[in-house]
Order: structure tokens, then sequence, then C-alpha cells
């Protein structure tokens, strides 16, 4: 029997090998047909990037979705000549479908969180044909909602194990310190302010994050993973990671003075809160408060729209309140397909009951479902999000009941806050069709498939053969439970009861 070892050593010469003479390769078709003194070395780079992408497309994957949703490259602006978002999208799709159709290493998974996220997807993908402007619905299609779906399957299907959670944990939280260091310096600076107070990244060069609302929106997905990590603390350095984020990104919020933001934060933190505070009324009261002194940080009575100088229903409320009218005509009068996807704004003067001179978003994720698929989509974008609920109520159940390495333990925590947090923020903040629920989704998946695998089969309900009872880590543990590992007495043919109490 071959050595595992030798294997593993045999392999690494392999790949070593190919390397060597890819990367020779290319260097000799450079060198026959030079374009530029560069090209010999990117052409000598570029096989050892696709043996090291291939061993690696969990990383690809991970950094494509911090660079997408984060926006990396808009936050520090120096690195968008690199197009790192596309540079690290090809590969990730190459790399991907290699995998899943040639090579076959990848094993899909399907549960009911996917079905209902594939029922929704297809209700999108049917309405572009019938939304009122089908070219911006195309091209928001294309640039950022087909890239959603894909990344929901490959990371469902690419996270398997615990040292995949805690990476992808503690990646989102870097990133979120990241991007919340440069929000309170924009604050502190002045720099970038909108209503005369509200901070925002990159809004002279058309960056998502030039909204206020939408950049509290990205800050607020990682205090999920930041609160999880800082309570379930699997290291200590995690601890002080979570603690480090937790205080960073509530403060550049709170900059963003956004209410979605503030009532997201409260609701992230009462989550985790509940892990270390058993009372709920004592917890419900320092919510309660927490809020308050939140709104009078981040001085929601100076702004400028929806201020204290406002009386009665303010400005910014109003606002609102006439894009959830408009929202509601517009599914009226298309019921099953709505105007389409991304086309709330361009739609909203024809189906607002009061125009002010200027089209508004629809600061609601649930009415911004609706106006835009119709009454069919916002059914199934809430049965989804109810289903993730459930998932990861019963994922966390088992994770628990097994004491299960902390970083799922942590993971399951943070999925749980940041659906909480959706929902509530989701009130006010347009998260329809943008990352955050969609990520939060494919962990839930690939956390539900670690946890299943936790179970045994019996309690699974599950007949398995020999060989998978076998392979199980539970294997043992299904052995001591069975009548056949206990001793038995022989009984021999012929005796009777009173034999054997002579004997």
């Amino acid at each position: 029997m071959t050595d595992l070892s030798q294997l593993s050593t045999k392999n690494k010469a392999h790949h070593h090998v190919l390397i060597a003479a890819l990367a020779s390769l290319g260097v000799g078709l450079a060198i026959l047909n030079p374009l530029h003194p560069l090209l010999i070395v990117v052409v000598a780079i570029l096989p050892i990037g696709a043996v090291i992408a291939f061993k690696n497309l969990f990383y690809l994957c991970l950094g494509f979705v911090v660079f997408s949703f984060f926006r990396i490259h808009e936050v520090f602006p120096f690195l968008m000549p690199f197009r790192i978002p596309i540079l690290l999208a090809l590969p990730t799709l190459g790399v991907l479908c290699w995998q899943l159709f040639c090579a076959k290493s990848l094993k899909p998974f399907w549960n009911r969180d996917l079905t209902a996220f594939a029922v929704f997807f297809g209700l999108v993908t049917l309405g572009l044909a019938l939304a009122m402007n089908r070219s911006l619905a195309f091209s928001y299609y294309t640039a950022t909602y087909i890239k959603i779906g894909i990344m929901v399957l490959a990371i469902a299907w690419i996270v398997r194990k615990p040292e995949d959670f805690a990476t992808a944990c503690r990646v989102f939280v870097i990133a979120g310190i990241a991007v919340a260091l440069v929000t309170i310096s924009r604050k502190l600076q002045g720099i970038g302010l909108v209503e005369g107070s509200r901070v925002t990244i990159g809004r002279d060069y058309g960056s998502v994050l030039g909204d206020p609302n939408d950049l509290s929106l990205v800050l607020l997905f990682p205090l999920s993973f930041a609160t999880a990590l800082a309570i379930i603390r699997p290291t200590k350095l995690d601890r002080l990671l979570g603690i480090v984020a937790t205080l960073c990104i509530c403060w550049a919020i709170v900059a963003t003075q956004s209410r979605g933001g503030l009532l997201g934060i409260v609701s992230v933190l009462g989550i985790g809160g509940t892990r270390v505070i058993k009372n709920k009324f004592v917890l419900a009261g320092i919510g309660a408060v927490g809020l308050a002194a939140l709104m009078v940080m981040a001085g929601i009575a100076d702004r400028q729209s929806g201020g204290a100088a406002e009386s009665g229903i303010d400005e910014s409320a109003m606002g609102r309140i006439y894009a959830w009218q408009a929202a509601v005509n517009m599914a009226l009068a298309r019921p099953l397909n709505g105007v389409g996807l991304d086309n709330f704004v361009a739609n909203y003067f024809y189906f607002t009951p009061h125009w002010t001179g200027m089209a508004k978003a629809v600061h609601s994720t649930w009415l911004g479902v609706l106006g835009e698929t119709g009454f069919p989509g916002l059914i199934a974008f809430v049965t989804m999000v109810v289903l993730m609920v459930l998932t990861n109520r019963e994922s966390s159940r088992i994770l628990d009941a097994h004491n299960a390495p902390a970083s799922t333990r942590a993971t399951a925590l943070a999925l749980i806050g940041g659906i909480t947090g959706f929902c509530i923020s989701g009130t006010f903040l347009t998260q329809g069709f943008t990352w955050p629920i969609y990520i939060l989704l494919s962990l839930t998946v690939a956390l539900s498939r670690y946890a299943k695998e936790l179970e045994p089969p019996a309690i699974q309900g599950a007949s398995p053969d020999a060989s998978q009872v076998e392979d199980s880590p539970f294997a043992h543990r299904l052995r001591a439970r069975s009548p056949r590992s206990r001793p038995r007495v022989k009984v021999l043919e012929g005796t009777n009861d009173n034999n054997r109490m002579g004997r």
C-alpha cells in the first residue's frame, strides 16, 4: 500500500514540473514573437498564476466578493487602474467551471434555501424582457445581478471546512475596518460631506458609496461578523479583532447619520446580546436607551434633511412615504412582474402621487422588490428570507449540541445577526438586489451542509450503507449504541432454563 506522504510528494513534484513547463513555454513564445519587453515576464507569470488559481478557488472567490461588495478599489482609488474585480472574476469563473464540469472535484449541494433563491432569480430574469426600460434592466443584470447569482452557488459549494468559515469571517471584518477607518477619517476632515454633515466615499467619481445610506449598508454587513467574533471568541486575536471592528464600524455608521443604519446597529448588537444577557426585558431596555444615545451621537437633529428644524413629518420622511406609494402603484399597475430590475428611479415620475421635481430611491427593500418584480417576486423573496432564518436556527442548534469549532458557531451567530439587521434596516434601506443578503444566503447554505454532516445518520433518519457508517466520524458512537456491540451469552441448542441454571 502506497504511503500517503509519498503520494503527496509526487503530486507536489508534478505541480512543480507543470509550472516550470508552462512558464518555459510562455517565455519561449514571447521571445519568438516579442511585442513588449514586459511581455516575457507577464507570459511567464500567467501559467504560475493559473496553477495557483486552480489550487485556491476559495480565496479567489472570497477576494472577488470583497472587492465587489466593499468596493475596496473605490475606497482606495489608487487601486482603480488595476481593475482588480475583473482580474478576480475571470479566473474565479474559469476555475469554478473547470472543477464543476470537467474535473468534477466540486460537489454541488442543494437545499430549500437555494430553491427559493432559484425561484426569485428566475422571476427577476423573466422580468427583464417585460421591464419598462429593458436597457436599464439588462445593464444591471449583466453588470451585477448575474455575478451575485453565480457567487451564491460558488460560495455555498466551496466553503466546506471550519477554516473556511473562520477565514471568511476575518476577511469580512478586516474589510469592514478598512472602509470604516476611511469613513471616520473623511468625517473628521470634513471631506465628501452631503447635507452639511453626512459622510460619503467616492462621491466625486460616482462610487456606490457616494450615498450615505448605501455606505451605512456596506458597513452594517461586517458588523454582525465582528460582534460574533467578539462574543464567541474563537481565539484571543479574534476577540480583539471583533471588539476593535465593532467600535470602528459603529462609529463610521454613526458618521453617515443613516437612521436605517442606526436601527441595524441596535438589531445586530441585540442578537449578539442574547448570548450574554438572558433577560429579554433588560436587553430591550438597553436597546432602547442605546438607540436614543446613537441618534444623539449621530446628530440626527442637525441634519438638513430630516433634522429637528423641520416640524411634523420631516421632508426625508415624506420623501420615503411618496417613494413607498410609488412602489405600491407600480405593483398594482403591473402585478405579475413589476416595472423591472433597476427600473424604480427611472419610472418614479409616472407612479408617484406627488412629484417634487426629483426622482427618489425607494428606501425600502420589501417595497423595492414589490415595485420591480411584482407580487410573485415579493412572495419568493420573503420566502427565501424566512427559510434562511429557519435554516440558521437549526444549524446553530446542531453546532451548539455537538460543540462544533468556535469559528462555525461564530459564523452561525453572525448570520442570524446579519439577517436580523437586514430585515430591520431593510425597511429603510434598499437592499433587495445588492450583495449582503445573498452572501448571507450562500454562507447559510454552506453552514447548513456542514452542520448536517455532524449529525449521525440515525438522527438524520437516513439508512446509510456500511461503508458510510464506517467512515463517519460518529461511527464509534453508533457502534457503542448498537445492541450488536454488547457482549452476548451464547446459548446451545437443545438446552433449557433448568439446564443453564444447573450449570
